[in-house]
């Protein structure tokens, strides 16, 4: 820790001794030889949404020590799911003189004001796996292929159930669930998702009882596993008196455990009412010990530090005056501009492949499964 304390403080003086011979210098879209070095020790904001979320706060940590690794300073904050919170922290970064921010919305609409100061003062925005929207002070995006994260999310339930391969026909019962109604990765989760399931709706092999189908019904605000819960009660009262839930579209594991706590409430999870097939996402600690246990059925596994390493790897490039690598130029319009971005592929997770995915790589220890 002292030596990498030390190293940071030589970094900072050789940044600091480099922007003194270089005042004089003017600054240009590429910048000049002489002011190549000024990134070096830089502050990078980075503004994520809540610490409610184990995966939020590993996402925090890994962005700060990549950046960290490479020689910067950081500003780490958590909105803690208020928007306007977010907003005023951002604010704070950019007025201590940030010259970068990676930032998680909380709500994907309210950046406007806040990204235009920072576009004022030069400091590039990357957006970090949600899309910040009706803004073009937004340079890159760095996130998953989220759509895909639904058809991962889709195609398990259609599996599981027999469907696809045609051994069954059904009809089976089926409940949607949807992410937060200000995050854009949730249309592309739910997108993908009914991609796959809507021709089975169609059909009548899946059937919805509570009618509550379309993207505006099915939301649930920040992503909160209790308000999911409170609306899975209300559908087990007012719809399945008499029937059963066969599958449980989820699209993230917060979400399902609310679910799952309704189910088990309703008398599932026995022999005689075992629990439907409940999907979810981010291979979070608890759910994975619920796939274990044969409760959640699966999870969508995104390598939230192959992430960081994305969008540290954005900022890198951008401050030393370089093109950030991209995959997907075409996909993610946020309303004022067709934001570059870099996806990262998901892996869909159950009992059968958690060791190799999410233990063996490290991402999760098997001690916290015990």
């Amino acid at each position: 820790m002292r030596n990498r304390r030390a190293a940071l403080a030589a970094i900072a003086g050789a940044a600091s001794l480099a922007l003194t011979l270089t005042a004089c210098g003017q600054n240009s879209e590429g910048g000049s030889e002489e002011d190549k070095g000024s990134s070096e020790g830089a502050t990078i904001g980075i503004a994520m949404p809540t610490k409610s979320s184990e995966r939020w706060i590993a996402d925090g940590n890994n962005v700060k020590k990549l950046l960290e690794d490479k020689g910067y300073k950081t500003k780490l904050a958590y909105g803690e799911d208020d928007p306007d919170q977010q907003v005023a922290q951002i604010e704070n970064m950019i007025t201590q003189g940030v010259k970068a921010l990676i930032v998680a919305a909380i709500d994907n609409k309210s950046m406007n004001n806040v990204l235009q100061q920072a576009k004022d003062a030069d400091i590039p925005v990357i957006s970090y796996d949600r899309l910040i929207l009706g803004t073009e002070n937004v340079d890159y995006y760095a996130s998953f292929d989220n759509e895909k994260v639904g058809e991962l999310q889709g195609t398990y339930i259609v599996e599981k159930l027999g469907l696809k391969d045609g051994s069954k026909k059904g009809p089976f019962n089926i409940e949607l669930f949807a992410g937060s109604n200000d995050d854009n990765n949730t249309r592309y989760f739910f997108q993908g998702a009914m991609n796959v399931l809507q021709p089975y709706i169609d059909k009548k092999q899946l059937v919805v009882k509570s009618k509550q189908t379309e993207l505006n019904q099915v939301t649930t605000l920040r992503w909160d596993g209790g308000t999911a819960q409170k609306r899975m009660d209300d559908i087990l009262t007012s719809a399945y008196r008499s029937d059963r839930v066969d599958a449980v579209l989820s699209p993230y594991d917060g979400i399902s455990i609310g679910i799952l706590s309704a189910l088990k409430s309703d008398g599932y999870g026995t022999k005689d009412k075992p629990l439907p097939v409940v999907t979810g996402q981010d291979a979070e600690v608890a759910s994975v010990k619920s796939i274990i246990a044969d409760q959640q059925s699966m999870t969508v596994y995104k390598d939230t530090r192959e992430l960081a390493k994305v969008a540290t790897g954005m900022v890198d490039a951008l401050l030393n005056d370089k093109k950030p690598e991209t995959n997907d130029t075409k996909t993610y319009d946020n309303g004022a501009k067709v934001v570059p971005a870099y996806l990262l592929e998901p892996v869909a997770v159950d009992k059968e492949n958690y060791q190799k995915a999410v233990v063996d790589s490290g991402y999760i220890k098997e001690s916290d499964l015990n």
